[in-house]
């Protein structure tokens, strides 16, 4: 196995250590900065290994097929931590994060029902400038919330998620953005389906 799929692999562990201190049960005193620290170093493995293997042409079909399968256990087991946070927290905006994870479940399904179709065709979809634009604006959003949650109750805090919440209004929006490019860039795959 090479380096970028060590990696890969090491992300698909990261997200699940990252769901042991991210969810709202606390195990300890600054669990939340602990979730932070894993969702971040797990977000740059996602940098790294398609960085490596690009550059030292070690492109494989398993981490074609694990790299995007990475991402998304992580962006949408974060989402979901987030979404229980707020509901035990009692705060309003626990809806504003369930239509966001929703959306982004329902792109994730539809854009691999397409590379599936795809693939039984033999052709590959690669990854577009918009999905690679909404990873980058969701991680960001996601990075911004969870710090929220890690810090002290206040103003500070509550600023700080504000911020997280304008940057997942814009991931959610290139979300939307990026499946419907999918679907409709590809319509040639299955317009001879009816």
């Amino acid at each position: 196995m090479n380096l970028p799929n060590k990696l890969t692999v090491a992300r698909m562990i990261l997200v699940f250590c990252f769901a042991v201190f991210a969810f709202p049960f606390e195990l300890f005193r600054g669990s939340a900065w602990v979730a932070l620290a894993i969702y971040v170093i797990a977000s740059f493995t996602d940098f790294l290994d398609g960085h490596l293997a690009r550059k030292n042409n070690q492109v494989t079909d398993f981490g074609k097929f694990l790299d995007p399968l990475a991402d998304k256990l992580l962006v949408n087991t974060a989402l979901i931590s987030l979404i229980t946070f707020v509901f035990y927290r009692g705060d309003w905006t626990y809806h504003l994060i369930l239509w966001a994870t929703l959306i982004n479940l329902a792109r994730e399904f539809a854009v691999s029902g397409v590379r599936m179709i795809a693939a039984g065709k033999g052709k590959v979809i690669a990854a577009g400038k918009m999905g690679k634009l909404k990873m980058v604006t969701q991680t960001v959003a996601l990075v911004v919330l969870l710090t929220a949650r890690a810090l002290p109750a206040g103003n500070v805090a509550e600023t700080v998620y504000i911020a997280g919440l304008v940057f997942l209004g814009v991931a959610t929006v290139f979300t939307v953005w990026s499946g419907l490019e999918y679907i409709l860039g590809n319509r040639n795959l299955y317009s001879d389906m009816k």
